[in-house]
C-alpha cells in the first residue's frame, strides 16, 4: 500500500483535534422541511442555511458530516448545496459524507470517483455487508477513509448487529485493514456495548452518532469509547441538537452556542 499523505482524512482528523481539543462532528442533516423560514426564499435554501451554520460552528468543530439523503431530497439544487458546502468548509477541517454505500467493486469505484475525486470528501460511511469489494476503491486512494457500520444507533440495530452477531463479525473484518483508512460507526445509544466495541477495535477512529436528539449518553461515550487520553480516536456526532437548536433568524448563533457547549462537554 502507498504511504498515507499528510493531507489525508486520518491525519487531518488527528491534527484538528490536537489543535482545537474538539471531538465534535457537526452533522449537516439539513432537512429542507425543517429549515427556518428566514432562508426559504433564498435561491438555494440548504446552502444558505449550511453556510451560516458553518460560519458559527467552525471554531468548535473537529469535523463535519453532511448526510447525503437530505441533499438528494432537494434534487439538483440539493446536490449543488452539497458541493458548495464541502468546498466552503475550511481546509483544515475533515469532512465525512454520510452515504452508507456498499456495492460490488465496479459500482463502488463509481461512488468513489464521485465522492472522493470529484466532490472532494475525505471520508464516507460504508455498509460492509458485501465484503472486501466495498472497500477496495477506498484503499487504492491513499488519503481516503471510510467508516464501516459496526454497531449503529437506531433501535432496530439489535436485529442484526447484536442478536445476529454482526457487530463482532464486522469488527474482525475491520481489523484486517489499515487504521489510517478504515474506522467504525458505533452508536452512542448502544451504551452497554461501547466498552466491548473499543476492546474489539483498539486504535480505530470511531464515528459516534446518537448524541443529542437520539438520546445517546455522552458520559458513557467518554468513559467507554475513548482509546486513550493522548489519542481519543473518537468523533462525537450531533446533528439536530446543534443545527436545529432554534428556527428563528438567530438560528446560526444558536447553533454556534450549542456546538460550543457540546465541545466543552466532550473534552476527555
Amino acid at each position: 500500500m502507498e504511504s498515507i499523505p499528510s493531507a489525508s482524512f486520518y491525519y487531518k482528523y488527528q491534527a484538528r483535534w490536537r489543535s482545537t481539543k474538539s471531538l465534535l462532528c457537526v452533522g449537516l442533516d439539513s432537512d429542507i422541511a425543517q429549515l427556518p423560514d428566514c432562508v426559504l426564499d433564498e435561491a438555494n435554501p440548504i446552502w444558505e442555511f449550511n453556510r451560516r451554520v458553518i460560519d458559527s460552528t467552525a471554531d468548535h468543530a473537529c469535523a463535519y458530516k453532511p448526510n447525503l439523503a437530505f441533499y438528494l431530497n432537494d434534487g439538483l439544487r440539493g446536490l449543488e448545496a452539497l458541493q458548495r458546502t464541502v468546498e466552503y468548509i475550511p481546509d483544515d477541517i475533515p469532512v465525512i459524507l454520510d452515504c452508507k454505500v456498499g456495492d460490488i467493486g465496479n459500482t463502488m469505484e463509481q461512488y468513489s470517483v464521485s465522492y472522493f475525486d470529484r466532490m472532494g470528501f475525505g471520508a464516507i460511511t460504508l455498509n460492509p455487508l458485501m465484503g472486501s469489494d466495498v472497500l477496495k476503491p477506498v484503499l487504492k486512494r491513499p488519503g481516503a477513509f471510510a467508516f464501516a457500520l459496526a454497531l449503529t444507533s437506531n433501535p432496530s440495530a439489535k436485529e442484526f448487529f447484536q442478536e445476529g452477531g454482526m457487530a463482532d463479525k464486522v469488527s474482525a473484518w475491520i481489523n484486517n485493514y489499515p487504521q489510517e483508512q478504515l474506522g467504525a460507526v458505533v452508536g452512542a445509544t448502544q451504551s452497554g456495548d461501547l466498552k466491548r466495541m473499543r476492546e474489539l477495535l483498539p486504535g480505530r477512529v470511531f464515528l459516534i452518532p446518537g448524541v443529542g436528539a437520539q438520546g445517546g449518553d455522552l458520559d458513557s461515550v467518554r468513559q467507554n469509547a475513548v482509546d486513550s487520553a493522548e489519542t481519543p480516536n473518537i468523533l462525537i456526532n450531533s446533528s439536530r441538537g446543534i443545527i436545529f437548536r432554534e428556527k428563528t433568524p438567530q438560528f446560526a448563533q444558536a447553533a454556534g452556542l450549542a456546538a460550543k457547549e457540546l465541545k466543552g462537554l466532550a473534552i476527555v
